[in-house]
Parts: C-alpha cells; sequence; structure tokens
C-alpha cells in the first residue's frame, strides 16, 4: 500500500506491530516470531510460508501441522484463522490489542471508533470498537454481530462507509451501546445517550438528584466512558472511579484538571467549594472552553455533569453564559430550581429526569421559562421512581430509577465550613422577627446558637425548625431525629437544651482545629 502517511499508527501483524509512519519506526507488541516453527513448517511442505516481526503465517490446511509443531516444540502460540490465512502469533495477540495500543497513543478512546473488517481475525477488534461495519463480503458470522453492513465489497465498502462518516458521524453509532442507563420501565432499560444534547435532572433537595447521578457515574465507567463533573458544594468528592481536584480550602487548578483528562481512563470532579458562588460561572466559563476543545481534538470527556446548575448557569447572568458554546455536546444538568437556570442553557435539554413527590411541578417550572406547553395528567411518580421526559416527544413517563452500588457519601465539611444558599441557610429570628442572623453552615450554626437571647433560642426549639433545618437543608436525618428528641423534651432548660444540640452537631461536622484535610 503506496499510502501509508495518510495514517497516524499501522497495526500490523494482526496487533503484532505498531507502526509509525511520521517517524518510521516499528514497535513489536509481541514477543519475536520462533524461527524454530517455522523451519519446522518448512520442513512439512507448509506453502505459502513467511515470517514477520512476531508472526508466523501459512495458509490452510497448515493449521493441522502449525498446531503440532507449537505442542512439540512446547511454544505459548496460538492459531488465528483468516479467510483461509493461518496466522501464528502469541497467545492474547490480536488486532484488538494491537488498536488498544494505538488509540492510548492517540489518546482516543475505542468508543469514538468505528472499526470495519470481513473476517475470522475481525472480531475481536470490532467488538472492542464503539461502532463495528462489515463489508458486502464478510464472513455472514461477522455481518450478524455488526452495527452496519455495507452495500459494497471490499474497499468499495471501505469507501461506502467514510462516506457514511462524513455525512453521519455520531449518528452512526449504535444507540444501546451509548447509553448511560437511568432506570426501567417494565423490562425495558431507559438510558440516555452519549451523542445527545443535554439532560436535565431536577427536583427538590435531598430527594436523590446526586444519588441518580452517581449511579449513572458507575454506569458511565463500567462502559468505559469518560465523565467530568462540576462539584460546586462538594457532593461527589468521594465518587469512585474519579479523581478530585481542589477542596474546601483550595480551588481546582486547570492544569491538573486538564492533565488528568488527557488520559482517556480518568474521570475528574472539579470541586469549587473553595470558589466563593458568585465566582463559579465564572470559573465555569474559562474551563469550559477547553473542554469544547478537548472534545472538538479527542471526542472526550464524553460526559459533563454540572451540579446544582442555578450556581454555574445562573439566570440573569447574561453577560457570562451568553459567551458559552451551548453545543458542547452529552451535558447532565442538575439542579433544585430549573427556572433559575440561564434559559440558553436550558433551552438545549433534549431529556428531562424529574425527581420526588414535585416531579411534576419541576416539569411545569421548566417548561413555562423555555416557553413551551406543560404535558397534562402527569402523576407523582411512586417510591423509587422518576418521571422520564423525552423533551417535545410524547409525555413524561414513570421508571424505577437505578440504583448505585456505593453509598452516597455525606460530606461533613461541606455542611461544617461550607457556605449554603440564602434558601438552604438557618435563621435566627426569634419571635416577632426581631433579629436575621443567617448560619448557612453548622459552625456558623454553634456559634450564633450560643450567642442568642433565650427566648430566640427557645422559639425555634419549640417549632422543631432546628430538626427540620438539619433534615431538609443539611440532609442528616439521623442528626434530624436526635435534635427532634431534645425538641420534644419539654422539661429541659435553655442551658441544657443547647448543650446536647451542640454536642449532637460536633459529633458529627466539627473537626478538631489541627485535623488534617479530609480531602488531602
Amino acid at each position: 500500500f503506496p499510502k501509508l502517511d495518510l495514517f497516524d499508527f499501522v497495526v500490523a501483524e494482526n496487533g503484532a506491530l505498531l507502526y509509525d509512519p511520521a517517524a518510521q519506526t516499528e514497535t513489536p507488541l509481541a514477543g519475536a516470531a520462533s524461527p524454530e516453527l517455522f523451519e519446522a513448517l518448512k520442513a512439512r511442505g507448509a506453502r505459502p510460508l513467511s515470517m514477520g516481526r512476531c508472526i508466523v503465517a501459512t495458509r490452510e490446511p497448515y493449521q493441522i501441522a502449525a498446531l503440532e509443531e507449537i505442542r512439540r516444540l512446547g511454544l505459548e502460540l496460538e492459531i488465528i484463522f483468516n479467510k483461509g490465512a493461518v496466522m501464528v502469533l502469541p497467545s492474547g495477540v490480536n488486532k484488538a490489542s494491537g488498536l488498544r495500543v494505538a488509540l492510548d497513543g492517540l489518546r482516543l478512546s475505542p468508543h469514538n471508533v468505528i472499526g470495519v473488517g470481513d473476517a475470522e481475525n475481525d472480531h475481536a477488534f470490532l467488538s472492542y470498537c464503539g461502532c463495528s461495519a462489515a463489508v458486502a463480503n464478510a464472513l455472514p458470522a461477522l455481518r450478524d454481530r455488526t452495527h452496519l453492513v455495507m452495500q459494497h465489497p471490499r474497499g468499495r465498502g471501505v469507501a461506502e462507509l467514510i462516506d457514511m462518516i462524513i455525512a453521519g458521524d455520531g449518528a452512526l453509532m449504535p444507540v444501546e451501546r451509548h447509553s448511560a442507563i437511568v432506570g426501567r420501565r417494565g423490562d425495558e432499560e431507559i438510558g440516555i445517550p452519549a451523542f445527545g444534547k443535554t439532560v436535565l435532572i431536577a427536583g427538590r433537595s435531598g430527594i436523590g438528584k446526586s444519588t441518580a447521578a452517581t449511579a449513572l457515574t458507575e454506569d458511565m465507567a463500567e462502559k468505559g466512558f469518560q465523565f467530568c463533573i462540576f462539584d460546586p458544594e462538594g457532593d461527589y468528592r468521594e465518587l469512585q472511579n474519579s479523581v478530585c481536584v481542589g477542596d474546601i480550602n483550595s480551588p481546582p487548578v486547570q492544569e491538573e484538571i486538564f492533565s488528568l483528562l488527557n488520559d482517556a481512563r480518568a474521570n475528574v470532579v472539579i470541586n469549587t467549594l473553595a470558589i466563593p458562588i458568585p465566582q463559579r460561572p465564572v470559573f465555569f466559563t474559562k474551563v469550559m472552553p477547553q473542554i469544547v476543545a478537548a472534545r472538538a481534538r479527542l471526542c472526550r470527556p464524553h460526559w459533563l455533569i454540572v451540579d446544582e446548575a442555578h450556581h454555574i448557569l445562573p439566570s440573569g447572568r447574561e453577560d457570562l453564559v451568553s459567551a458559552l458554546p451551548y453545543d458542547f455536546g452529552a451535558t447532565i444538568l442538575i439542579t433544585v430550581h430549573p427556572e433559575t437556570v440561564s434559559v440558553p442553557a436550558l433551552k438545549t435539554v433534549e431529556i428531562m429526569v424529574a425527581i420526588g413527590p414535585h416531579a411534576a411541578e419541576a416539569v411545569e417550572r421548566f417548561c413555562r421559562k423555555t416557553g413551551r406547553t406543560a404535558p397534562t395528567g402527569m402523576q407523582p411518580p411512586g417510591d423509587d421512581e422518576v418521571l422520564f421526559w423525552r423533551v417535545d416527544q410524547g409525555e413524561p413517563f414513570a421508571i424505577h430509577v437505578r440504583k448505585p452500588r456505593q453509598e452516597h457519601k455525606r460530606h461533613t465539611r461541606k455542611y461544617a465550613q461550607g457556605a449554603l444558599s440564602a434558601e438552604e441557610s438557618f435563621y435566627f429570628r426569634g419571635p416577632k422577627s426581631k433579629l436575621n442572623l443567617r448560619a448557612q453552615n453548622t459552625t456558623i450554626f454553634l456559634q450564633i446558637a450560643e450567642g442568642v437571647d433565650d427566648a430566640t433560642w427557645e422559639h425555634h426549639l419549640r417549632k422543631g425548625e432546628y430538626s427540620q433545618w438539619f433534615r431538609n437543608c443539611i440532609k442528616d436525618p439521623e442528626l434530624a431525629d436526635e435534635v427532634a428528641e431534645v425538641e420534644r423534651e419539654s422539661t429541659l432548660d435553655t442551658k441544657e437544651s443547647r448543650k446536647r444540640i451542640a454536642e449532637a452537631v460536633n459529633r458529627r461536622y466539627t473537626a478538631p482545629a489541627n485535623a488534617p484535610d479530609e480531602s488531602a
């Protein structure tokens, strides 16, 4: 073939050799071919017969002689067929193993590769590719297992496939292979495609948005899809299958983020707790163009997940969000309040997942914000269910949501030292709302609780508002239950009730001053 300079790499000898046309260098990916085997087959009259860097090749019917000589010589080799060709290679070496090395060199994911073949030795590498094709003259067993079958044979079939890639690109990729599974509707798996646009997960606080997202990341990791999470509140700091950049004390460093993302097998959580809320959209607009550029160059990260999207893409900050390229590929936006997210971002949403007993209300708020007519007759989802809606394609329907295997861990430093939003903070107002003291985390809560007058403390205590805050905003039902017991004990004096609630909070959220940072 006279045009090897068209290619970045050539995987030769059925996966045993990598050739770089630009550098004109060969890299063996297996042990050297056995000259003893070559001479033994030559002596037995095998014709044709050749020996490469790693391969010994002949044709049928000499596979029987090859197997006998492999056994006699005690070699760890295997025989691979290619439409009558007989190839002898080290065990485990095939086109898939060679392609894996080539893709690592190119920093590409196999999910973004279309493979085309025609014979027995193509099964492994076509299974490795994100989309597989067979030319018209391919063996029936191969055609039956590929996603696409060309109308033309041989080189004409390859040219036909190239034309299809130019015209359709990601639309060729099989949806069933490139979807992250949200849940089930009966026996049907319901997923979101990695080659779509935007998914919106919405619902009130503490009812499973982060849990649903965690389950999605598990499915992505199992399938080899790279994901990147913007995590304003530190909810994914201990997420499995990922590396976290940034913590409550240190903002994330862009160089570190993209150094990690350069590896197709690395998933990254960008923790922005150390960045003040008003500055988080600014940080996003600095990082996002680099992610878009990486996707244009390397087609990954496959998934971008933006938690607390109303912090990152807020409505009313058109000066920032208008500069963003909203066609940035598969993205999951997670928010409590869809109506507080930028309209240009919401208009890219193709799928909505609404969570909790007020799921229908979340759909309606999304529709009002984007100028759509809301679906009618929506019923609240049941236990372990969510509403799933392909926007503008039929009605929302309930599905049983997939549960993560890992526990969604609590992040004590977030609630002890972070800054909750104004609506999630606790306000010591007291009788007749004479005060307006805001506690945006548990540390400040304890400081104010220690200093407020007895009347203010008792006012909130007897109304059960402390346990409500711990349950609904801090999202700690165990602490809420313990505090609720204190609230119900009417015989406790003010000093004792303060002490017991402070002890309950301190056990969970206040670390010693010299304690190491948990995120280190």
